[in-house]
């Protein structure tokens, strides 16, 4: 069966994005860039994967891509309709329609989405954000690959926004990098 992986940038106070959805902050350069782009190829966006020199580089471990309104919205504001052209794409959202033939957006029940989405053929489901969505998800995250930065920002979108309900999560692999981002693997 299918998993469903929430891969994603984090402060060290746990936030992925700024107040206003702000997320240049996060540094893609050096040796932690060359280990993204070797591991997680198919998380570029497609008009970076050929400037990033991962445009033949076939998916490692997901073919599907589920995000929240908030997460599609930036490229949607710069006419990047289908980011993830080289996944299936899956935009949670009750009053967005659907902008590009490429782009499915489900209006209900997310969990019931990832659910069907577990049954299917495939690789991998990449959950990319926002803390909102990962909330309404957190019964369905198989496994957690946070990429977690040494930064605080005070404010912002949190990893999980949401009501309290704790849920255990085991790290099994950790790579630590000389900027000081960590990316580890927490399994449910």
């Amino acid at each position: 069966m299918r998993k469903l992986t929430y891969y994603i940038a984090a402060t060290l106070d746990g936030y992925i994005a700024g107040p206003d959805g702000q997320f240049d902050f996060f540094p893609f350069e050096g040796e932690d860039a060359a280990a993204i782009l070797a591991d997680f190829p198919e998380t570029m966006p497609t008009p970076a994967r050929g400037p990033l020199g991962v445009a033949d580089r076939a998916a490692e471990r997901f073919d599907t891509v589920i995000m929240g309104r908030g997460t599609y919205e930036p490229g949607l504001r710069v006419g990047l309709t289908s980011p993830y052209a080289h996944l299936k794409q899956y935009v949670v959202s009750r009053t967005l329609t659907s902008p590009d033939p490429e782009v499915t957006v489900a209006a209900d029940d997310p969990a019931a989405l990832v659910r069907q989405l577990k049954k299917q053929d495939g690789m991998g489901i990449w959950l990319a954000g926002g803390g909102k969505l990962a909330a309404a998800l957190s019964e369905e995250i198989d496994e957690l690959i946070i990429k977690r930065h040494p930064m605080v920002i005070g404010s912002g979108i949190p990893l999980f926004d949401g009501p309290f309900t704790p849920a255990t999560f085991a790290p099994t692999v950790t790579r630590s990098f000389d900027s000081g981002l960590t990316i580890t693997t927490y399994t449910r």
